[in-house]
């Protein structure tokens, strides 16, 4: 039987008929997987690898079945490898894409080696290299280790658990549960004490993590200058003192005084980082088919009626496409995305420790798998206790390096699924972080009245007479069409100013780079960079120049830097809701702001009263009545699981206000209940445009846009954000009001939001947090956690027979019944979920009846022909229906219509 099966996918129809060879090879094909019996059942049916959902490798037919549906359907993508019907893949380096066959598989392995799914884990982290036969040298020890360990069974007669496949599984679990190293131990010991005597169940997570330490990933531990001047790395590794402030690289050697004096015999360094080299993480992608076929979705993958639902659909992907078609001619290669943020190790209220992981994701991935915790790497560990700030780049010296060496060279990689060697390469798409961060980033002070990097100089700004703030008022009319009639209105917004000027437009990567080099500004790993930097820093908005200026296909970029819309969003609603609440020390309108209005615009409405020295109350702020019954409605809402956390608990009825609200929170209240909570107790001039900037951040989040709704994004925004300035101060406007000027236009180059926002890298910062065991050596203690987290993902990949898969995460409430569930069933009858609490029963008034029967009749699909045709003749009777009349018409007369038209 060859194993070349390039003709599944051609050749099955020939102008129109089915292909006689196709059907030749077709049968080949069943003969081969009936020679198998441990992949047939009951004799004569075998797994149907159709293309069809519910079959796919998982459904039994008989061999007659079988061929009728692969005529009709055709074989199931990527099937190249038949390990549901007899064939073992080979973990042999190709140097083409020929396939290997099964008699070559038998002499490369050894005949007594049972081939499990562990043995194939252990292959896959080896690499193809790796040959079980051989006499193992000292770096592939590790690898036959694991193999002796996956032929042992935990104890006699234990045909399902092997040594192995017990040390991983309880590896996975300890960072699931995210247990302790005691907690471990003590398990393990009881469980060892459960099985039968001389059983190889491991004692303690020492010796799990000695017999599992060849699945970790490698890490660089790099001596740092205590002042974050340097690193000793490269030609500078050698060095005793900083070069840069002269500061001793390891602490002292003798200590104390008098008679008690000892020499420390190991040098001790002040500071150390930790660096996770990619090349190995992106190898690893191609290491196992539960990844390895995912990585080339992006090539597949065609936009359907112009929508927008990944970034390889966005004009920034296909410009850096058209630049580089060396780089994009190969669909293996890697797209990257990084992120940085920091967090305090000890929480708000311990020591300050302040650490900032360097974290990179591939966007090769499919919508359901990017962005997500399996397939984001921890780089670079820059360590604490003080946050970095602009020399973050003295620690991202060696990914800089390595991603050069990716885009120049590359790294000879073998993928599993296609059985081949690949040159991979890979390159850096933008950086998504906060605004702080975005000027450590990106080398623009995010800060004062040049702080937006679109902008730039082009900004409009202002400091503000009595609160000395900086405000971005009347900052949004240049962005208007030039004959629109909010720029010639000199009444609401600055007084007697009309705007004429135009946005100049985002500058391009060469037009920034040029303006760097002529500026002078230098990387901060040089010598004289502080000092230059911060001369040339008191001109111009720039305060360095950037290390991501050294990858030679930066300047390409049309986006570099994100702005984060999670950040951005929640400072907009807690800066309206703070004002509309009118909450002491938080609140935009303050005696200062009344103070200074009317120096700006002409509102004498609300001018302080001479006689009484009192402002007048403003038609934005909520009265005292009003608030409670928000603040009641508020408390009152209950949402689906999982949609939002308990909003209830963050009202605080005696201060009228709310507390504690994370940023998702501020998410589902600014998209969702901001425009229902204020309809009754706002004008409509004032309701209106809050309800726009709600809507306009709701549209933006949307899982996938088309160009079209991200142009009329970019023309309502500037009418949006003028509207706000006609209604609230000038002081509320600070440098987060502005920004959502910028938003559709980021998302128009780079495609849908949630790609570019900080809710999954904050989700993966609180895990990285949670490795903290040691509270004396924090870096080391995630370093250590890190790769034994990454262990035991890759294992996980392996915990079920067959082809590799990722882990399914059940919900709390989720269920899965495919097994158990009447393929007769309505759809709309097969339980999606289980109840959380405790269930109760009762009686359902008439209306919920109603309500209730006309829900199941409208949304089960069996059901969807009867109201095809009960619409069809509606629109026989009365032609002249409008959709929305047929509608209403539907919900009142279809239940009784189909209980009439079945019966008969």
């Amino acid at each position: 039987m060859e194993a070349d099966h390039e003709w599944m996918y051609e050749g099955r129809i020939v102008n129109g008929l089915f292909s006689n060879k196709w059907g030749d090879k077709v049968d080949e094909f069943v003969v081969f997987v009936l020679r198998h019996p441990e992949c047939v059942n009951g004799g004569t049916a075998i797994r149907c690898p159709c293309t069809l959902v519910k079959c796919q490798n998982k459904k039994f037919l008989n061999v007659e079945t079988v061929k009728v549906h692969l005529y009709k359907n055709g074989f199931v993508p990527d099937y190249y490898v038949w390990i549901y019907h007899g064939e073992k893949e080979v973990h042999q380096r190709c140097s083409s894409s020929i396939r290997v066959s099964v008699s070559e598989t038998d002499q490369m392995v050894s005949d007594n080696m049972n081939h499990t799914t562990y043995h194939r884990m252990v292959c896959d982290a080896a690499g193809p290299e790796f040959n079980p036969d051989k006499e193992p040298n000292a770096e592939a020890r590790n690898f036959y280790d694991m193999i002796q360990a996956g032929d042992k069974p935990v104890y006699e007669g234990n045909s399902k658990h092997t040594q192995l496949s017990v040390a991983v599984r309880m590896l996975e679990i300890k960072c699931r549960h995210r247990c302790s190293q005691a907690w471990f131990d003590d398990m393990s010991n009881f469980i060892h004490e459960l099985l039968p005597p001389d059983n190889l169940m491991p004692l303690d997570f020492y010796s799990t993590k000695k017999l599992v330490r060849g699945l970790g990933l490698p890490v660089q531990v790099i001596h740092c200058c205590v002042n974050n001047c340097m690193i000793y790395w490269g030609d500078d590794s050698d060095l005793n003192s900083c070069k840069k402030c002269g500061h001793a690289r390891y602490k002292q050697t003798v200590r104390g005084s008098g008679n008690r004096l000892y020499i420390r015999k190991l040098k001790v360094p002040y500071k150390k980082m930790h660096y996770f080299p990619i090349t190995p993480r992106l190898q690893r992608l191609y290491a196992s088919t539960a990844t390895a076929n995912e990585m080339r979705w992006h090539s597949k993958h065609h936009m359907e009626d112009g929508k927008m639902c990944h970034p390889s659909d966005a004009s920034a992907w296909k410009h850096f496409d058209g630049c580089f078609p060396d780089f994009s001619s190969e669909v293996q290669n890697v797209r990257l995305g990084l992120f940085a943020d920091g967090f305090q190790s000890f929480g708000q209220s311990g020591q300050q420790y302040s650490l900032w992981p360097v974290v990179v994701t591939s966007y090769n991935l499919p919508p359901d798998l990017c962005m997500k915790e399996e397939f984001m790497f921890l780089t670079v560990l820059v360590p604490g206790p003080t946050n970095p700030k602009g020399k973050i780049d003295v620690f991202l010296q060696p990914l800089i390096v390595e991603l050069k060496s990716l885009w120049g060279v590359g790294v000879q990689t073998y993928d599993i699924s296609k059985r081949q060697n690949f040159q991979m390469r890979a390159a850096l798409m933008w950086t998504i972080n906060d605004f702080p961060a975005y000027s450590m980033m990106s080398g623009w002070s995010t800060a004062g009245m040049l702080a937006c990097p679109h902008c730039m100089e082009d900004s409009d700004a202002f400091r503000l007479i009595k609160s000395g703030k900086q405000s971005w008022f009347d900052n949004h009319r240049k962005f208007l069409p030039i004959n629109h009639p909010y720029r010639r209105n000199i009444k609401d917004f600055i007084k007697n100013r009309k705007v004429t000027k135009q946005f100049p437009g985002v500058r391009s990567g060469d037009e920034i780079l040029q303006d760097l080099n002529n500026r002078g500004l230098r990387k901060v790993i040089d010598v004289d960079a502080e000092v230059v930097n911060a001369a040339i820093s008191k001109t111009c908005g720039w305060n360095k120049r950037s290390i991501f200026w050294d990858l030679p296909y930066w300047r390409e970029h049309l986006l570099r830097h994100n702005l984060d819309v999670m950040h951005i969003k929640k400072n907009v609603f807690d800066n309206i809701f703070n004002t509309v609440f009118n909450i002491p020390g938080k609140t935009k309108d303050t005696y200062k702001s009344r103070d200074e209005l009317n120096k700006y615009c002409r509102r004498p409405q609300f001018a302080q009263n001479l006689v009484t020295s009192k402002y007048p109350d403003v038609p934005f702020v909520l009265n005292k009545s009003q608030k409670k019954d928000v603040l009641e409605w508020v408390k009152k809402l209950r949402f689906p699981d999982g949609y939002s956390s308990n909003l209830g608990r963050c009202v605080d009825a005696n201060k009228l206000k709310m507390f504690g609200m994370k940023s998702h929170d501020c998410h589902v209240f600014m998209q969702r209940l901001l425009p229902i909570a204020l309809r009754e107790f706002l004008p409509n001039r004032i309701w209106e445009p809050l309800t726009e900037i709600s809507l306009f951040f709701k549209q933006l989040t949307y899982s996938s846009l088309t160009d079209e709704e991200l142009r009329n994004l970019d023309e309502q925004i500037p009418v949006i954000l003028c509207n706000l300035e006609k209604i609230f101060p000038p002081s509320f406007f600070d440098s987060m009001e502005h920004l959502p000027m910028h938003l559709a236009y980021e998302a128009r180059i780079a495609g849908p939001v949630h790609y570019r926002w900080m809710y999954p890298p904050e989700r993966y910062l609180r895990k990285i947090k949670h490795k903290i065991m040691n509270k004396a050596q924090v870096e080391s203690s995630i370093s250590i956690g890190y790769i034994m987290d990454e262990a035991a993902k890759f294992a996980s990949f392996y915990f079920k027979e067959g082809d590799p898969t990722l882990p399914l995460k059940e919900k709390r409430n989720e269920v899965y019944l495919d097994d158990i569930v009447d393929d007769d069933m309505f759809e709309i009858f097969k339980p999606p979920g289980k109840a959380i609490n405790a269930e109760g029963k009762r009686y359902l008034a008439d209306n919920e009846y109603t309500a209730a029967h006309l829900y199941i009749l409208m949304n089960c699909p069996e059901v969807q022909p009867f109201i095809d045709v009960f619409v069809t003749e509606k629109r026989k009777q009365f032609p002249n229906l409008n959709d929305e009349v047929v509608n209403a018409v539907t919900e009142q007369e279809f239940p009784s219509w189909f209980e009439k038209y079945v019966c008969s």
